[in-house]
């Protein structure tokens, strides 16, 4: 180990912090899978575009946006499109 990897695992003790997760892209499939969870309700296409963005970086932050706007639609008693 190098002295600021011990460094860091000891700061990390000491005040308690768990290790930062490292960020995972989205593959393609992941990527379809946020895009349909996204188009069940009628979203801005800029939310969508957004989201996929942001998967293209961190996947679990892309999910985590797409969970958060669909939670306040919800509140806000958007109609759901289902489909056939």
């Amino acid at each position: 180990m190098t002295d600021t990897t011990m460094l860091d695992n000891r700061i990390n003790k000491q005040i308690k912090f768990e290790p930062l997760e490292a960020t995972v892209a989205a593959t393609e499939e992941e990527s379809v899978i946020l895009a349909e969870k996204l188009t069940q309700v009628a979203i801005p296409l800029e939310v969508l575009l957004q989201a996929l963005s942001i998967a293209k970086y961190d996947k679990s932050a892309a999910f985590q946006y797409a969970d958060k706007y669909l939670k306040n639609i919800k509140k806000s008693k958007w109609v759901i499109i289902k489909t056939a």
